[in-house]
Order: C-alpha cells, then structure tokens, then sequence
C-alpha cells in the first residue's frame, strides 16, 4: 500500500492463481510450460512457412500469418507469468504490470475478434464470388483490414485499460484469478465503477459480440452459395475450405462467450478459470494444428520447403 494523506492506494495486486493446491500447481507447471512453447513453436514455424512460401502468398493464409502472430502475443501476455506463479509462493503483481498485462490481453483478444470476422468475409468471397475473389481481395484491400483490425483491437484495449486503472483501488487488493481480467478487478475499486463497467459492456457488444455476428451472418450467406451448388463435389469442396475457419471460430467464440456472456451467478471460479485457461492458452495451441494439419495446401509447403 501507498499512503497519500489520510488514505492508501495499492501498488500491488496479488493474483491466486490457477489453484492453491501445492501438489496441483507442480503437476500443472511442466504441462502448461510444455503447452506453452509448442504454442511458441507452432505459430512461428507456421508463420515462417507462410512467408517462405509463394504458393501460400493468398488473403487466406494472409489473415492466417497475422492470427499466429496474435495468438503469440495472446499466449505471451499470459503464460510465462501464470506458469512461473506455479513455482512461486508471492503471486503479487504491480499496479503498472496488471494493466500492461490486460491492456496486451486485451488487445490481442479483441483483434482476433475482428480477425475472425474478416476471415468469414474473406470464406464467403471465395466461395460465392469465386469469378471475382482475386478482384475484390486484393493485397491492398487485405492490408486495409488487418490495419482496421489491429487499431480497433488497441483502441477498445486502451479505452478499457484507462477507464479501469484510472479508478481509485484502496484495498483488497486480491484478484480472484489467475491473471489480471477487468471483471476481477473492477469490484476492488473504492470509487464509482460505472463509467469502466460501461466501457467494458460497450467494448463486449461491438467488438466481441458485433464480430460474432459478422461472423455468423458471413456463415448465413456461405450456406445459400453451398445450397446453390449443382454439383455436390463442388458443394463438398466448399465447405472444406471453410472448415478449418468454422472450426477455429466455434471454440474461441463458444468460450469467449461462455466467459463473459453469462451471468456470473451461473458459474463457479472454477469454471470461469477453466474457459480463461482454454481461450487463453488452449485456442493458441490449437489455432496452428487446426488449420496445417488436414491442410494439403500447408503440408505441400512443409515439403517444398524441406526439400530446399
């Protein structure tokens, strides 16, 4: 604490953690470290490839190349202090670290949101203006979208960060989780929280929810084109190059959602941390596998690239 006249402020957080079991966290440590550099491995490896690559210098695998190098920093932001904190007793954290820690977290979040989003767009180009796809996705127009993507990500992420750190904390200063999330910290503060729990409601339902909706409404028009297919082994074919994507937006958007779109009341701490560990550390991990691993266009690279 920091004494200012007659009151404190905190300087300190002091974070839970996954789990105050001893034995747990020494189980957990070697897992999550090992989940956490295949996560590192993974999306350098693949975004590599994509640059190496000229057959994969497609929008697809554009958005592909920016969304490994999210869930770097997505993972980053997160894991090496959360695996380190297994071995340690102090879990504290500085005021300026907990909002440097949530204000990348939640960059990065928001910006694979909106990724997410362009991605759909992109899968309802290819597939019902195949004539037109090369035209209307051009590299310049590719570029605009990740630029817009990014900057929204790190203007909602500042908004949240500015309005919730600016608040007056004068103790407790125990955040009920493994990392700093707004919604954990929020109810420390001794002074009126409404204008950051504003903030945070207007950030979830433009950005996160209003990319869902993109989302699903991309998906909506991906289905009719599909419908309108003659030719079934056009129909199937279609609907394998969205696969991948389709997959990858149902797990981050399905437990995202669950996270922060249900009531507290109906989930435990637990359950809360489990969905964080799983958005936050798991979706990195899986993002890589999901889109290389039945993915001819990826091994082929890997071959070429080998053989070099």
């Amino acid at each position: 604490m920091e004494w200012n006249g007659n009151h404190s402020s905190v300087t300190m957080f002091v974070l839970l953690g996954l789990t105050e079991d001893k034995e747990l966290q020494l189980i957990l440590f070697p897992i999550f470290l090992t989940i956490y550099l295949v996560t590192v491995i993974w999306n350098v490896v693949l975004i590599i490839l994509i640059r190496m690559d000229s057959h994969l210098h497609t929008p697809m695998y554009f958005f592909l190349t920016f969304l490994s190098l999210i869930d770097l920093c997505y993972s980053s932001s997160i894991s090496p202090r959360m695996i380190s904190d297994l071995l340690k007793e102090d879990k504290t954290i500085t005021f300026i670290a907990c909002a440097i820690q949530y204000f990348v977290t939640a960059w990065m979040g928001v910006s694979e949101c909106c990724l997410l989003a362009a991605m759909a767009l992109d899968r309802y180009v290819a597939i019902g203006k195949p004539l037109h796809y090369s035209a209307i996705m051009s590299p310049d127009l590719c570029g605009r979208m990740v630029a817009v993507v990014y900057t929204t990500g790190f203007i909602s992420s500042l908004a949240q960060t500015t309005s919730c750190f600016n608040l007056y904390y004068c103790g407790p200063n125990i955040i009920q989780h493994f990392f700093c999330d707004l919604p954990e910290i929020i109810p420390l503060s001794c002074s009126n929280p409404y204008l950051s729990e504003v903030v945070l409601i207007l950030a979830a339902l433009f950005f996160v929810f209003g990319s869902f909706l993109v989302t699903l409404l991309s998906y909506g028009f991906i289905a009719v084109s599909i419908l309108k297919m003659s030719s079934g082994k056009a129909s199937v074919k279609a609907f394998k190059t969205c696969a991948s994507h389709l997959t990858a937006v149902t797990l981050f958007f399905g437990t995202v959602l669950s996270a922060y779109m249900c009531p507290s009341s109906s989930k435990s701490m637990g359950q809360d941390k489990v969905l964080s560990v799983f958005y936050l550390i798991i979706i990195p991990l899986l993002n890589p596998l999901i889109y290389s691993l039945r993915n001819k266009d990826i091994k082929d690279a890997l071959k070429r690239t080998i053989k070099k």
